[in-house]
């Protein structure tokens, strides 16, 4: 009897003593991991983000120029401007604003469209360059985009072929509204002191439309022509503060 009371003892240290391994390695093993996971972030971050470059590198703005100069001499365009921040020259948080205006008559229905509203975008740009002197940027980029409009749109009056009665309409003030994505990737570079161009390429998506009793319009401000999607552009004057 003393002898199985012996060997249990010594059966049950056994046990103990591998169940205290296993949850002190338990704890070691989850330290690795985690160390394992902060270092390969650290490693991109150090990519991403060059740690010495300061934290807020100022502020710019700027105006769209190509915008402009379509909403000046056009049937329609975009007067556009945005204030961007410089986060470790890499990351630039922006904020685009503008006026849309189209005042256009088709040359084969003879419809006419006329609109202006404000747009608002809001996104992130990266730079794929390193940080240099000259602060030249390539970079790529995300919008998220709305504008809410109200729009005219008239026909002459056409002979009815079969009743003969002269047919055509005029809505004043149809409301409407849009949201969509932006897609940005553009160059920008120093012109002199403070003073830099660049251009950017856009494509624009479609997310969410209000359709009123005439139709979608023909023109969205911020967007362009309307469409499920398109592609637009800016030529920008910046000046960094």
């Amino acid at each position: 009897m003393t002898l199985r009371r012996t060997y249990a003892f010594i059966f049950a240290v056994i046990l103990s003593s591998v169940a205290c391994q296993r949850v002190t390695a338990a704890p070691a093993e989850t330290e690795r991991d985690t160390s394992r996971v902060r270092n390969v972030v650290a490693r991109l971050a150090d990519r991403l983000l060059p740690s010495d470059e300061p934290l807020f590198g100022g502020v710019a703005v700027g105006v769209d120029v190509l915008g402009s100069g379509l909403a000046a001499f056009t049937a329609y365009g975009e007067y556009g401007a945005f204030v961007r921040l410089n986060l470790k020259q890499k990351v630039f948080p922006i904020f685009e604003a503008g006026l849309g205006v189209c005042d256009r008559t088709d040359d084969a229905t003879d419809i006419h469209l006329k609109a202006s509203a404000p747009y608002f975008r809001l996104g992130v740009d990266y730079n794929f360059l390193k940080p240099n002197k000259s602060r030249s940027r390539l970079f790529g980029g995300l919008r998220a985009a709305f504008t809410t409009f109200s729009y005219d749109i008239a026909s002459p009056d056409m002979a009815d072929p079969v009743w003969h009665d002269n047919v055509g309409f005029n809505y004043t003030d149809v409301k409407s509204n849009m949201l969509w994505a932006e897609l940005v990737f553009g160059l920008e570079t120093k012109l002199w002191r403070n003073i830099h161009l660049g251009w950017s390429v856009r494509y624009r998506r479609r997310l969410h439309q209000k359709v009123s009793e005439p139709g979608q319009a023909w023109y969205v401000p911020g967007f362009g022509k309307n469409d499920s999607s398109n592609f637009g552009g800016t030529f920008n004057l910046v000046f960094e503060l």
